[in-house]
């Protein structure tokens, strides 16, 4: 008998058009100081997401879920927004297996996009 292990990957993309009219907004000083305390903010709560889950806390679940999304849309990241309004629909319609698995996606896109944001340099938007 053989055991399949998945290992499910992302693929995210920023939008460099909401990232390049940050920093025509705020200069490039200002835009990376709001983009390092964004990527902070994003990761404690993404964290802070997994702890709640397993706390079996829905109510602070679902604000924590709502917050990334306002958070993940300011640096133009549609797929963290996208994914975490999912995780948002499924507590409202209190589908706990629905809520474990877009908050494992939750967990697998705001890596990556993590990751995206961190490795693109500034020139690019």
């Amino acid at each position: 008998m053989q055991i399949l292990q998945m290992r499910p990957t992302e693929q995210v993309c920023v939008d460099h058009v909401r990232l390049g009219s940050l920093y025509a907004q705020l200069g490039e000083v200002d835009a990376e100081d709001v983009v390092s305390r964004t990527m902070e903010e994003l990761a404690l709560r993404i964290s802070h997401c997994d702890r709640l889950f397993h706390a079996s806390n829905w109510g602070e679940l679902r604000k924590n879920s709502r917050s990334l999304i306002a958070i993940a849309d300011q640096v133009g990241l549609a797929q963290l927004t996208a994914v975490a309004h999912d995780v948002t629909m499924s507590i409202d319609q209190n589908d706990h297996v629905a809520v474990a698995a877009t908050l494992r996606r939750l967990i697998r896109v705001g890596e990556r996009s993590l990751t995206a944001i961190l490795d693109m340099p500034a020139s690019s938007y």
